[in-house]
């Protein structure tokens, strides 16, 4: 994945339990994905 790639559509939980989609999101404007390289692994 590179900066300015497209991603498909997804939806995911959010700490409420309300499911939140990524168009969704995207209605109040521009949105930045971070991922955590070692959360939730033994590394």
């Amino acid at each position: 994945m590179n900066v300015g790639d497209k991603v498909e559509e997804f939806a995911l939980e959010d700490q409420h339990g309300d499911m939140v989609t990524l168009s969704s999101l995207l209605e109040t404007g521009p949105l930045v994905v971070y991922f955590y390289i070692k959360a939730m692994t033994s590394g």
